[in-house]
């Protein structure tokens, strides 16, 4: 005796009703905002804790924090990656924080621990915008 199963396929549900732009923004200038918004807190936490950790440790080894005003390929690359960390950006050139030039060998490895943060902040907030639209099951 065979018996024929069949799985239902579920569709994916909104989690939320605020505008899945929000929560995509939100996620991006603030890390793990968006997820937060979603009611998703340990996860939203632990890539608040984890971007803003990356972010601090790449100061304090001295990494560099690119501006805008670029001319070279890799600089404006890893300006796009500065860029993605949010406010972490935003107060870290307020603040002149990551100008000085480079005098140790370490800063190298802060600057690309700064550049990957903001990498992972907008990993994280395009991963709380399709939470929101429903294209991903949490």
């Amino acid at each position: 005796m065979t018996t024929n199963v069949q799985a239902q396929a579920r569709p994916a549900q909104k989690t939320t009703t605020l505008p899945p732009a929000l929560i995509l923004i939100a996620g991006w200038l603030i890390p793990g905002a968006g997820h937060l918004l979603l009611g998703k807190w340990v996860r939203g936490t632990l890539l608040f804790v984890s971007i803003v950790a990356m972010f601090a440790i790449g100061l304090a080894l001295k990494g560099k924090v690119y501006g805008p005003n670029t001319a070279e390929l890799l600089d404006m690359l890893n300006f796009a990656g500065d860029l993605g960390a949010g406010l972490l950006y935003v107060a870290a050139r307020v603040f002149d924080l990551g100008q000085a030039t480079v005098q140790i060998a370490v800063a190298d490895y802060g600057t690309k621990f700064i550049v990957v943060s903001g990498l992972l902040n907008i990993i994280a907030a395009v991963d709380a915008h399709s939470l929101a639209t429903g294209r991903k099951a949490s």
